[in-house]
Parts: structure tokens; C-alpha cells; sequence
């Protein structure tokens, strides 16, 4: 799933959340309970999620996952605009709703065996345990509550019906809505892999009823195209796509029906249907950002999606200029409406979404000190302030002061709260470190050393989103010892690891993930 403005070197080293509010229950902290808990209005289920299943199965309803972490604004944003809900806590009558905290013991092992990794990912499931659909996270309330009492009245799961619409059979009107807003970015190649994304979104384009839906699913398709992996971007016919994304954004009612997109990739779409520089960028990026201009004035719209249309301006602005200073209205803008949504937003959930989106279109607009003074305000009010501290990391690093951006890498590590969270934050530390100061040996084992031993003692450790995150962070390992540069760090900290790896059982598959973390074949 796309974070909404969060910098790229945020991305680059996590993938995007509970707090105190809803008061979730943990999986796996409670022994499976014999019924389900009223907690604010909505029955999360008490109990281990095979429990959860079994009582699903037994009293005929769909299941209802919910995967996230205290930490992600996306997550939060979830919790401030939907689960608050009436709407969605009478819908929650009708299935059983399971929370399950990335930090919670097992976590990461569910995470593997449901294939989910980014946050937030919530599906519906089938009273036989088969998958309805994956809930797109970023509509609007409007839209998800819609797409969530769809999937509780489908009557197959998703997968059938993918494959009747691949093979020419007939859907309906609600089969195809479901296929429109599935959350292919938290598919997790579920369904289709990721480097037939692209043909089959289109695949399904053409073959939907011209409409609202098709239109859905061909943008989809292009944002599929957009944000392949570098070497595998698919052809497209340019034309075309100047075609479909001008008129999704000079339609006031498409743009509105496809306001997460527009918001999430506007330079991603752009960049794949224009050549930079030419009349044709210039002529969408013109009718882009009106559209992106009413979508932050439309007050149907949560605070953050507001926030992101104005940051997606920004983006535009600076697509082929990314050095270029902003016109002066548009840089009062951002002031402005960074100023009163902070202002508006008093729920602790709804903040921490906020302030993530504020801080970044500041910090994109090149008002660092200002998105500085903005998050080291928020530190002393948000449930979860190590998150924020990376949004700090970001600032310095594009300031080119690399001392401070190190600092606040390990203020946040030094923060981080819980199993996973913590694994990632001290990999972000490191990462920081190898890149902003590959020079200091010492440092680098020192935080890598602490890190494995924290690993050591975490349960499931090299599991799914982990196991990502470790990867990753034996790679930059490895990479840094190109040519044995470092080679005497590398051998004690694998030496480390070796002993990490010899406690896990032998048919463990987290076994192999970590004899392979360290490999010199990585290089």
C-alpha cells in the first residue's frame, strides 16, 4: 500500500497502527475466548485469530482482519475516520472483526502465513475461512463502507470471481465494483504477481461495463504500470493514457471517485504519460492540479486527504524542477492549511496522520525549519513520537547535515516500542549510519551488534514483515563490504548472527532467512 506523504527515505526502509482510543485487543495475548469483547461499540473478537475462525465458521459469518501497528499514520487515519463509525460498528454486527497488532506475540508468523506485510491491510473473509476481498485503506469513508457491505453480501470469493471476469463469464454490477476497489497494493501477489499486474488491470478495464468502475480499474491499471519495479516499467500507449488521466482530472465526479489515486501518484502518472519538459506534461499538469486544487477545498474529505491533494500540488510543481522554488501563493497555501488543520485536529489518532501529511508537504515545499517546528511540537503529544523522529532524520538528511539526521535515527530507535517496531526503527538506524557515515566502523557494528541481540531475543523474528526489513538490511550490510573493505566488522557481526541462527530449529524456514542474511552471495 502507498504511505500518503511520507518521504522516500522513510519508504525506502519501512513499510507502513493501533493507539490508545479503540483500546484493541492483542492476538495473542488472551487465551481464545468463548465470545467476542465489546470494545467501543465494535465486538473485536478476544481470543487467538484459529479461534476467531473457528467461531466465524460456527456461527456463520465473514471475518473481518485488521492488520496494523500503533505507529502508522495510515492506520491511525483508518481508526479516526472509519472504525469511529456508526456506520461501520453496525456493519460490524455482521461479520467478526480480529485486530491483530503487528507487535503482538506471533504477529509477524500470521503475517506470513495471510500474506500480509504493509499497514494497514484488512480483508474480509468467507464464514470457510476463503478470501471476499482486500479493503482498499485510502478511499474515502464513503467509499470503503460501500466496498465493505459489497463484500459481506458477495457470494464468492475473490479469486473466483477474477477469474470469471479473466475468462469472459458474467459478473454483476457488484462483482465488478468489488474488482475496482480491491487493494491491489496490499495483494501481496495474492492474486495476480506483480509483474502481471499491469495486463491484467487493463485485461479488466476492457472487458468491465463502460463506467465509473472501468474507469477505476484502467487508472489502476496505469498506476500499476507507473510503479513497477525500475527495468520492468511496461510499455504503454502514451497517448491513451494522456487521454484517460486528462479526463479523470478535469471530471469533477471522477476525480472525486478516484481522489486516492490522483493523490497517491500524481507525479508516478504523470512521469509514465508525458515526456518531461513537453507541452503535453505541462497541459496535464495544468488540469491535474486543478483538480487537486478542489479536492483540498472539498470538506467531504478526512483533514489528511485534504492535506495530501495540496501536497500532491507540490509534487507537481517541482516534477521536472525538483530544485526550483515554489510560486509564493502556493507556498502561503501550504502554510495556511498546514496551520489550521493543525489546529482543527484535537483526536490522537487523527493527529497522527495528520502531522505526518502536514510535515511532508512542508518539507517537500522546502519549508524544512517549519516542518521541523511542527513535528518537535507533536512529539510531546502523539502515543507514538518515534515515527515522527524519522520525518526528523528526513529533514536534516536534506539539509546535508548528516550529524543531526544520525542523531535522530537513534532518538527514534532509542524510542521504538515493541518487537517488530523496534527491528525496524534500529534498522533504519543502521541504514541511516551506513549511508550517512559508512566511514565509522565502529558505530556500525556497535548498532548492528545491539540489533542482533535484540534479535535474538525476539520470537518469530525472520518472518514476513521482519523478514523484509532484514533483508534489505543485509544487503546495505553486504554492499558495504564490497571488495572485503570491511571485511574484519563483517565476519564478527556474521560470526554473531551464526550464533542467532544455531538456537532455531532446523525445520524452521526462519532458519534459512537468517544463515542467509550475512551471505557474501548478496554482493
Amino acid at each position: 500500500m502507498k504511505i500518503q506523504s511520507v518521504t522516500a527515505a522513510i519508504i525506502a526502509t519501512l513499510i507502513c497502527a493501533a493507539g490508545p482510543a479503540l483500546a484493541l485487543p492483542t492476538t495473542g495475548q488472551k487465551p481464545a475466548a468463548a465470545t467476542p469483547a465489546a470494545v467501543d461499540g465494535i465486538n473485536w473478537y478476544d481470543g487467538d485469530v484459529d479461534a476467531a475462525f473457528a467461531f466465524a465458521k460456527a456461527h456463520n459469518k465473514p471475518l473481518f482482519l485488521y492488520w496494523g501497528a500503533t505507529w502508522c499514520p495510515p492506520c491511525n487515519q483508518v481508526k479516526a475516520t472509519i472504525f469511529n463509525r456508526q456506520a461501520f460498528i453496525e456493519r460490524s454486527r455482521f461479520f467478526v472483526p480480529v485486530h491483530i497488532d503487528g507487535d503482538s506475540p506471533g504477529a509477524q508468523k500470521l503475517g506470513e502465513r495471510f500474506k500480509v506485510r504493509g499497514y494497514p491491510t484488512m480483508i474480509l473473509f468467507k464464514p470457510d475461512g476463503s478470501e471476499i476481498t482486500r479493503l482498499p485503506g485510502e478511499v474515502d469513508a464513503e467509499r470503503y463502507l460501500q466496498t465493505l457491505t459489497l463484500g459481506i453480501s458477495a457470494n464468492r470469493p475473490v479469486k473466483q470471481t477474477l477469474q470469471a471476469a479473466l475468462s469472459g463469464g458474467k459478473l454483476t454490477a457488484d462483482e465488478w465494483r468489488l474488482l475496482g476497489y480491491y487493494s491491489w497494493d496490499t495483494d501481496e501477489q495474492q492474486l495476480v504477481a506483480s509483474k502481471d499486474l499491469f495486463p491484467t488491470l487493463k485485461r479488466l478495464a476492457a472487458a468491465c461495463p463502460p463506467g465509473e468502475t472501468a474507469n477505476r480499474l484502467a487508472l489502476s491499471a496505469l498506476v500499476a504500470a507507473a510503479t513497477a519495479t525500475p527495468g520492468n516499467i511496461p510499455e504503454i500507449d502514451k497517448a491513451a493514457a494522456v487521454v484517460l488521466l486528462t479526463k479523470a482530472a478535469s471530471d469533477t465526479r471522477i476525480a472525486r471517485e478516484n481522489m486516492d489515486l490522483l493523490t497517491n501518484y500524481p507525479t508516478d502518472l504523470v512521469g509514465l504519460a508525458t515526456a518531461p519538459q513537453s507541452p503535453a506534461r505541462a497541459k496535464l499538469i495544468g488540469v491535474w492540479t486543478t483538480a487537486l486544487q478542489r479536492l483540498a477545498l472539498d470538506t467531504s474529505l478526512s483533514k489528511t486527504d485534504r492535506l495530501s491533494a495540496l501536497a500532491a500540488q507540490v509534487s507537481l510543481a517541482r516534477l521536472d524542477s525538483p530544485e526550483a522554488k515554489l510560486m509564493p501563493a502556493l507556498l502561503k497555501e501550504v502554510r495556511q492549511r498546514v496551520a489550521q488543520a493543525d489546529a482543527a485536529t484535537t483526536d490522537a489518532y487523527e493527529r497522527q496522520s495528520v502531522i505526518n501529511t502536514a510535515a511532508h508537504a512542508l518539507g517537500d515545499a522546502g519549508l524544512l525549519d517549519e516542518s521541523d517546528t511542527l513535528l518537535k511540537a507533536e512529539l510531546k503529544r502523539s502515543h507514538a513520537p518515534y515515527y515522527f523522529m524519522l520525518s526528523l532524520a528526513s529533514n536534516a538528511k536534506k539539509r546535508g547535515d548528516k550529524t543531526a539526521a544520525i542523531n535522530w535515527y537513534e532518538q527514534a530507535y532509542q524510542a521504538a516500542q515493541g518487537p517488530a517496531t523496534r527491528l525496524q526503527w534500529g534498522a533504519a538506524y543502521l541504514s541511516g549510519v551506513l549511508e550517512l557515515a559508512p566511514q565509522d566502523e565502529a558505530r556500525i557494528e556497535k548498532v548492528a551488534h545491539g540489533l542482533f541481540q535484540e534479535l535474538a531475543g525476539t520470537q518469530n523474528a525472520f518472518y514476513e514483515r521482519n523478514r523484509s526489513v532484514l533483508e534489505r538490511l543485509g544487503h546495505k550490510l553486504v554492499d558495504w563490504n564490497a571488495g572485503g573493505k570491511h571485511q574484519a566488522v563483517v565476519q564478527r557481526l556474521r560470526t554473531q548472527l551464526d550464533g542467532v541462527c544455531a538456537k532455531l530449529p532446523d525445520a524452521d524456514a526462519q532458519r534459512a532467512t537468517c544463515q542467509g542474511l550475512l551471505s557474501p552471495t548478496r554482493a
